[in-house]
């Protein structure tokens, strides 16, 4: 449930440097101390609730637990008894200080549209909830430089339930980003974030993506080379090995083949012997032609084949990419001779051969082909998937249009994208 604008609130940096003062008779008595900090627990889903305050009292710094406060707000915290009490700070499991460890840093925002990208916590909201203080959410307005202003001008305040906080720096509270929240972003969502973040908070996304496999791969997929490469000089070749079997065999290879050569064979020899043995196919082709940026094999039939089993063979095909939209229907020694387009195969009676409703002599580029043939080919015939054959005409694979459109983007395409995000 979100906080409502009836709450009370309070800003965490208003609270840090307000004084800490004994309960008097009418109110607020003496004051004994300044707040340092404010401690609150993140290890539960929901807003995470304020268990305490750390003061400086005396030359001590001590933790005040919300049930030894008789109240607090912008004018600071009332204790409820003495501070003789009152014992030092350790920081326990879960337990986060917000301004050391929060405010001033980044954080992963999801919209309500599932868009994830990186803000800027300038300063923490805090609300007053069934007699309990929680975290509701950061400003994500630009923090003022001035010291006296506490409130930037043009605040942006975003709900807690909206962003997670990265908190592998603070290693006492054993938290760090949620995969679970994290699979809400498309694969290319937070490969995004991980390119935009530090090295620190990059590592942590990746941690926690990497708790499943196979959106570990996804995420892969969409990093650019410089992160890829980073990012898996820091695993072992059996764990490099793992993440290559669970990548699309093309990107596995486009990755493979911009690591080191004295790395590149260790890595394919601890593979399945037929994924490795593909990947050194796919490694053999330059990887600006049609062969280089191909996927292997694509669904390829007989032309007795019924439209139901070609459909029962798309169905029980994983690794098919997301833009699949043809069979190919081969003789016995694998030669191109037609294709049925995914839609046509739908409306299809499934007791019908696939031959009788594919196309003859279907669109097709050698593997040698390079970046402007495959493109004109796949505009001219208006298809996502293009077939790729070797000089007999046999079908070795087939480009798919994210891969054309991945090496059409201009490079200074995708810097304008990131200055704009920011």
């Amino acid at each position: 449930m979100a906080v409502s604008a009836q709450d009370a609130m309070v800003r965490a940096t208003t609270l840090v440097g307000s004084p800490v003062s004994r309960a008097g008779a009418t109110g607020r008595g003496e004051e004994v101390g300044r707040v340092q900090d404010l401690v609150a627990r993140f290890a539960d889903d929901g807003y995470p609730p304020v268990t305490g305050v750390l003061a400086r009292i005396g030359e001590r710094e001590l933790f005040v637990p919300v049930k030894r406060m008789a109240g607090m707000g912008s004018e600071g915290v009332v204790l409820a008894a003495g501070e003789e009490a009152l014992g030092e700070f350790e920081r326990r499991a879960g337990e986060v200080l917000l301004c050391r460890d929060v405010v001033g840093r980044q954080l992963v925002y999801i919209d309500e549209h599932h868009r994830g990208r990186l803000v800027r916590a300038s300063d923490i909201e805090l609300a007053q909830r069934s007699g309990a203080w929680v975290v509701a959410g950061i400003d994500a307005g630009p923090r003022s430089r001035l010291p006296w202003r506490r409130r930037p001008r043009h605040a942006r305040i975003v709900d807690w339930s909206h962003v997670e906080p990265f908190l592998s720096h603070v290693p006492t509270s054993r938290l760090g980003l949620r995969l679970r929240w994290l699979v809400q972003l498309h694969p290319g969502d937070v490969a995004d974030l991980v390119e935009e973040a530090s090295p620190d908070e990059a590592e942590e996304i990746i941690r926690a993506v990497s708790e499943d496999r196979d959106f570990e791969a996804d995420v892969f997929e969409e990093l650019d080379e410089e992160h890829q490469l980073e990012l898996v000089a820091r695993r072992s070749d059996q764990e490099v090995a793992d993440l290559l079997s669970k990548m699309a065999p093309d990107d596995a290879a486009d990755l493979l083949g911009e690591m080191d050569r004295d790395r590149r064979e260790p890595v394919l020899a601890l593979m399945a012997p037929a994924a490795g043995q593909r990947l050194r196919n796919l490694l053999s082709y330059n990887p600006q032609t049609a062969g280089g940026m191909m996927s292997p094999g694509g669904i390829c039939v007989a032309a007795g084949t019924s439209v139901g089993d070609a459909l029962e063979r798309i169905r029980q095909d994983r690794e098919l990419p997301e833009t699949f939209d043809s069979v190919l229907v081969v003789d016995d020694d694998g030669r191109l001779h037609a294709a049925a387009r995914l839609l046509e195969l739908l409306r299809a009676d499934p007791g019908q051969p696939v031959a009788s409703i594919a196309h003859p002599d279907p669109p097709r580029v050698r593997t040698g082909a390079d970046l402007v043939e495959v493109t004109l080919q796949m505009a001219d015939y208006n298809l996502t998937t293009l077939a790729v054959v070797d000089d007999d005409d046999r079908v070795v694979g087939v480009v798919t249009i994210d891969d054309v459109v991945e090496q059409l983007v201009p490079e200074n395409w995708r810097r304008r994208a990131e200055a704009a995000d920011d």
